[in-house]
């Protein structure tokens, strides 16, 4: 059947409207993913040298013992007491003058901006972040780089998108994906990134969100290989083979580890909290509170120095078996309160390491005791470590798939995907359990900012109807017209959806600009084909149904941005959008 010049004609602008936003997002996604690319390359570059100046050495946690620092040889290891407290007189009164949303770790301040601002993240964020955190990290604080660069990444996205004129929805996929270019670059691990930003910043799997974050993510890996090499973040023991008894244990250990992220994510607040009392209780100057709370990080670190900065090198020893079990137990206490008073007194860096290093030390623990029960898993220590890494991470932030793909590409180690999966799967579930926050909502819901159920009100309204907060129908077509008329429905509707009608004026489908663009790239001539093809199976919502028991599946209805309303025979009566559910929920004042 020939596609008719006015079916053409729609099909063309169906295409360049719904088609070419990923085309539109191609080139800005690029230059993210080679700018974050090169942030990392520069931030990790800032680090290494904080180090160097603070410490004397490129990584103080790989030294052994408690060397001196050679610029002040007279202090001994106790110039650990005093790193923190300059790094703190440098980079305190930098964040409270230049951007106070660079203090803490990073990840919550990008969530917010992605679901609550529109995007909009202020470009200086960006440089205040990096130098903030590469000197509180170099001065010895106990955090990660991972979570700086999230959002230096995502502030370098948020400014191309505004530079360029995106609209609200498409600066928020930039966002996402200076994320994604971070986490990629910084780890080598482009799957992770995508993931880590759909699953964690966008909550959306849609091809063209997916295509951009890609892009980033790629371009970004290929930077930071030509500078850092192609090879596995961590270098870890060869690991044997698993037999399936031992599925049982890491399902054990996935229990354990869910229960250890909720309470490294309890302790760290609880610490906050803590150091937020005395603070005020001082009524000193906030931008000296990483001052004077450099000085308890400092003991701390004068007896434990492996809490010195991010720890990998005390990581992979761990994983290599190379402690024994109370001093594997002594780590992952030490790292939970290190990394807690770090951000307490007001530093700048991340949680994504110290996770993953608790998890190391608590799977290496479970291996060791494992191991005491039944000796022939002597030499399982590091797979234990390994999944525990995963598990503890997936508890503390609840991103399973992020956890599964992060440890293949971290270790690049096929044989422990299937138990990383079991453990990561069951941690999950604790954690949701035991918490309704992660480790990242937590922050936002001590200030009044509910991401976790899209933060609907929970309030009930009197006399609230979906029927009477619902909006007038759009388009209506029979369940007889093609798609080319839907297409062109959606064009004179300025992309509003589209309702579909059988013979008896029931509900058929609903034609939404999502669902008529996906059709389109999937099959260019398909115009005289029925309009159910390009339509979406919806569960329309009764009129006569009180607003708060549906309104939030209208807003989960992200396909159509809303849902039709119908009478008791099924028929369309009006349309309630996500807008209209939440103007009526929350009236105007």
């Amino acid at each position: 059947m020939s596609t008719s010049a006015p079916a053409r004609s729609h099909l063309h602008t169906a295409g360049t409207r719904f088609g070419g936003a990923a085309v539109r997002l191609a080139l800005p996604a690029l230059a993210i993913g080679a700018g974050a690319g090169l942030a990392a390359i520069v931030f990790r570059w800032l680090i290494e040298h904080a180090t160097w100046v603070f410490s004397g050495h490129p990584d103080y946690a790989a030294t052994t013992g408690h060397p001196a620092n050679p610029w002040v040889p007279w202090l001994g290891g106790g110039f650990v007491v005093l790193a923190p407290i300059v790094g703190g007189l440098l980079y305190g009164p930098l964040i409270h003058r230049f951007a106070r949303e660079a203090r803490g770790h990073g990840v919550p301040e990008v969530m917010y901006a992605v679901a609550r601002n529109g995007g909009r993240i202020r470009g200086s964020v960006a440089v205040v972040k990096a130098l903030a955190s590469a000197i509180c990290i170099g001065a010895g604080g106990s955090v990660g780089r991972e979570g700086p660069i999230i959002q230096i990444g995502s502030a370098l996205g948020s400014t191309i998108g505004r530079w360029v004129r995106m609209p609200e929805a498409r600066l928020k996929t930039l966002v996402a994906c200076g994320a994604a270019a971070g986490i990629s670059a910084t780890f080598n691990a482009p799957v992770a990134g995508v993931f880590f930003a759909l699953e964690l910043l966008l909550r959306d799997f849609t091809p063209t969100s997916f295509g951009a974050v890609a892009i980033a993510s790629v371009t970004a890996a290929l930077v930071g290989r030509a500078a850092f090499g192609d090879t596995a973040f961590l270098h870890l023991p060869a690991i044997g083979g698993i037999t399936p008894p031992e599925y049982l244990l890491f399902a054990l250990l996935g229990l354990v580890a869910g229960a250890v992220g909720i309470g490294f994510t309890r302790v760290l607040y609880l610490v906050e909290d803590a150091c937020d009392l005395l603070w005020k209780a001082t009524r000193g100057p906030e931008w000296a509170r990483p001052v004077v709370g450099g000085a308890l990080l400092g003991v701390l670190l004068l007896a434990l120095p492996q809490m010195y900065g991010v720890g990998y090198p005390v990581l992979e020893r761990g994983v290599a078996g190379q402690y024994a079990l109370g001093f594997l137990a002594v780590l992952v206490v030490g790292k939970v309160l290190a990394t807690s008073l770090t951000l307490g007194i007001g530093g700048s860096g991340g949680v994504f390491a110290p996770s993953l290093f608790i998890g190391a030390m608590t799977g290496a623990a479970f291996g060791e005791v494992a191991a005491v029960v039944d000796p022939a898993l002597r030499g399982q220590v590091a797979a234990f470590a390994v999944v525990g890494m995963g598990a503890v991470f997936a508890g503390s932030t609840r991103a399973p798939i992020t956890a599964g793909i992060m440890l293949f590409e971290l270790t690049g180690d096929y044989a422990l995907v299937l138990p990383v999966v079991v453990a990561v799967v069951i941690a999950t579930a604790v954690s949701k359990e035991l918490s309704r926050d992660t480790v990242y909502t937590l922050k936002l819901s001590r200030r009044g900012v509910d991401l976790t159920d899209s933060a609907i009100p929970a309030r009930r309204l009197s006399g609230a109807t979906a029927g009477s907060a619902a909006r007038g129908l759009g388009g209506v077509l029979p369940v007889t017209a093609t798609a080319a008329e839907a297409l062109a429905a959606l064009e004179s509707g300025g992309g509003a959806p589209v309702v579909v009608v059988g013979v008896d004026g029931r509900l058929a489908g609903v034609v939404s600009a999502r669902s008529a663009g996906d059709a389109v790239l999937s099959d260019v001539d398909f115009a005289d084909r029925p309009v159910l093809d390009v339509a979406s199976d919806v569960r329309p919502v009764p009129g006569a149904t009180g607003l708060d028991a549906v309104v939030q599946d209208v807003v989960d209805a992200a396909d159509t941005a809303g849902l039709p309303v119908v009478d008791g025979d099924g028929r369309p009566v009006g349309w309630l959008g996500q807008a209209d559910a939440l103007r009526a929920l929350v009236p105007a004042k």
